[in-house]
């Protein structure tokens, strides 16, 4: 992590912004004190593709009991 003063955050904007593009925290500074962070941007997430989960679980057989039932059968074949 680096700390730097605003003014020289002004005249290294450009070395700064590809610290941050390396993965570096950039800690900005004014009069000693913290007033703003540079971090890297995180990946925008990618949208789901639904026809593969829908195809998957059309094509799952439906349970024969519900899943309380099955998990307290479970539970009680275990316990005795």
């Amino acid at each position: 992590m680096t700390t730097i003063n605003l003014a020289d955050a002004k005249a290294h904007l450009s070395d700064l912004i590809s610290q941050a593009e390396a993965g570096e925290t950039v800690i900005i500074t004014r009069r000693g004190k913290p007033v703003a962070r540079l971090v890297p941007m995180t990946a925008p997430r990618q949208p789901i593709a639904l026809a593969p989960m829908q195809a998957l679980t059309g094509s799952t057989p439906p349970q024969a009991q519900p899943a309380e039932a099955f998990v307290r059968a479970m539970r009680n074949d275990d316990r005795y």
